[in-house]
């Protein structure tokens, strides 16, 4: 900095490199730490729990505010639920490629933080005023309009009247509103939920410190979905829905307070640009030198790859090429190898390299680690579609069954919460059960593959599925034990506990852990080191993928069978439930021939 300063001002600065490194040094040791923790922490627990309380009862709310069908709600729910799994990718490559991940996290949590001129509005329930401010504003809190649709009557439709057969649907404006604040929620997400991880295991130079903050990082991401899950869809539910949402904005307002209080002690890395254009560079170079004869150059003698700079040309790409070719393109997917191959022109030491034309032969075996992965990575899409329709369906399932427990009425939006539960209970018995006896059964030092405990999450899910069937078939035998008038009912809530549902939750998140860790841990020692930071977004776009193409079954289904109408009494959705199992069960004999064919490039080391 000292050095471009100099030259601006016309005067040649020398900066000694040793002195340079030193001082960065110095400034990082003033930075970062555990002194950012607790700032950290609560912008995490504060984040995620508002996000819960927004997303954890949207279902309950389209159906009974917005009079949305309720296997419709259950669709727009899971496309929601895809939209924010997905967007956080792409927050993801905006730092990395641009800004860096505080900015891109203050901004986010801005998304979803309640300001004092909406309430204003909010209290006096005046109409025009929400619609004037909305408009001048653009909707720029997500939250905000959350509360305002609950508290502003115009914003939806008139409630049911009592007795009739059908109630008033939202207009377009209605639903219009309500989808700028999904919309904004979804932003948010991208923003923060990647970005905060990152952020914080860039405070800490130690491994072992990094390790603690991610177990850290678990912990207030699944505790926050679950009290968000419970309080706030308690309040929304029991109270109000104005208040539910309100208390979501105003916990989103202190997150993003305690965010910006740690600012000054921040480490701020340098945004370190994309790592996807490394990829497209291999990708371009091997299309435009798709006519080259490979195997004729190599008989010929004159086949030369470009292995970037030698030792001491410095860092730019303009250096020669290194005459070491101790390290030989791999013959798996060699129309890649193109890419590297040095034609006329591509490299000259009077003029810069020409990177979309020819690319390094590690820029080329990157490429393939990637593509050798993905077919497992294609494997455990399966799970996240029938998890996408589980969590969903589960809620209309527990909104049609008894959940009472004593004078207590559990909302229909909190029985996921045994799924988080599950998730947590099963890592604690896998780190200190399961692993201890493996190791003590096989007499080995290591713990099972990742490969093996994606397989068990693969065998789990398939249970749950068929655990699901099995809940509703019972509902639904109750329904037919109370005749017909019970059937026909929608409104009819059957005898049978609401507590059965945990059972299914309970193999369904003791899979996700399982597979879902695992996943992260393959996909982060098996990418090429400049492909380390995408590695958990791999499990991103697998559970967004999960979710839309889940809401593609489902129209499937509809369009094809009755199973689903929108009287839950009468449907047959266990029928759902069973292909479900039916097709996972598929999906782990492709996921096995997969894992069979699969060769380690890094494991263990």
């Amino acid at each position: 900095m000292e050095e471009e300063r100099s030259r601006a001002g016309g005067a040649a600065v020398a900066v000694d490199g040793e002195s340079l490194r030193r001082a960065e040094e110095g400034g990082r040791k003033k930075k970062g730490g555990w002194i950012t923790f607790p700032f950290m922490a609560v912008s995490l627990l504060a984040f995620g729990l508002s996000s819960a309380g927004a997303m954890g009862n949207l279902v309950v709310y389209l159906v009974k505010e917005y009079h949305v069908p309720s296997v419709d709600a259950a669709q727009i729910s899971t496309i929601v639920s895809g939209c924010i799994s997905v967007a956080p990718v792409a927050g993801a490559i905006v730092a990395d490629a641009f800004f860096g991940c505080f900015p891109v996290v203050a901004v986010a949590m801005v998304f979803s933080v309640l300001v004092i001129k909406y309430t204003s509005c909010v209290r006096r329930v005046v109409v025009s005023c929400e619609l004037m401010t909305t408009m001048r504003g653009r909707a720029a809190q997500a939250l905000v309009v959350f509360t305002l649709t609950a508290s502003v009557r115009g914003l939806r439709p008139p409630a049911c009247v009592p007795g009739a057969t059908a109630c008033e649907a939202a207009t377009a404006g209605q639903m219009a509103v309500l989808y700028a604040g999904v919309l904004l929620l979804c932003v948010s997400s991208a923003g923060a939920r990647f970005n905060q991880a990152t952020m914080g295991a860039d405070q800490f130079d130690d491994a072992a410190d990094r390790d603690v903050f991610f177990n850290w990082y678990f912990i207030f991401f699944y505790g926050s979905a679950v009290l968000g899950s419970t309080v706030l869809v308690y309040v929304q539910d029991a109270v109000s829905w104005e208040l539910g949402f309100g208390l979501a904005a105003a916990v989103a307002a202190a997150g993003l307070a305690a965010l910006l209080l740690g600012a000054r002690y921040y480490r701020r890395p340098a945004a370190r640009g994309s790592p996807f254009t490394g990829i497209a560079r291999v990708v371009v170079a091997a299309a435009r030198k798709r006519k080259i004869d490979v195997a004729a150059a190599a008989a010929s003698g004159n086949l030369k790859f470009y292995y970037g700079p030698r030792s001491g040309d410095g860092d730019d790409d303009g250096g020669k090429p290194s005459d070491d070719n101790n390290f030989v393109p791999s013959d798996s997917f060699s129309f890649l190898n193109r890419a590297a191959v040095i034609t006329d022109g591509d490299v000259d030491a009077a003029a810069p390299l020409r990177p979309w034309r020819v690319c390094t032969v590690r820029q080329v075996e990157d490429l393939k680690a990637v593509l050798r992965i993905l077919p497992l990575w294609s494997s455990s899409i399966f799970l996240s579609i029938s998890i996408g329709v589980q969590l969903n369906f589960t809620v209309l399932q527990a909104l049609a069954m008894d959940r009472a427990i004593g004078r207590f009425h559990v909302p229909a939006a909190s029985m996921v919460v045994s799924s988080f539960v599950a998730v947590v209970v099963s890592l604690g018995l896998i780190d200190r059960a399961l692993l201890p006896l493996w190791r003590a059964l096989t007499g080995g030092r290591h713990a099972p593959t990742p490969l093996q405990r994606i397989g068990v999450g693969h065998v789990l899910t398939v249970l749950s599925m068929a655990a699901s069937a099995a809940v509703e078939r019972r509902r639904l035998a109750t329904v037919r034990a109370h005749g017909e008038a019970a059937r026909n009912n929608p409104a009819w809530v059957s005898p049978l506990p609401a507590a059965w549902l945990v059972l299914p939750f309970a193999l369904s998140g003791a899979g996700e852990a399982f597979h879902f860790p695992a996943q992260v841990t393959l996909y982060y020692q098996e990418f090429p080191p400049s492909l380390k930071n995408t590695a958990s977004g791999m499990v991103a776009m697998i559970v967004a993928l999960g979710f839309y193409l889940s809401t593609a079954l489902v129209d499937a289904v509809r369009r094809a069978t009755a199973w689903l109408p929108d009287n839950m009494n009468a449907s047959r959705l266990e029928n759902l439930y069973w292909l479900l199992a039916v097709l996972v069960t598929i999906n782990f004999g492709y996921y096995l021939a997969c894992a069979k064919l699969y060769k380690y490039q890094n494991f263990g080391k």
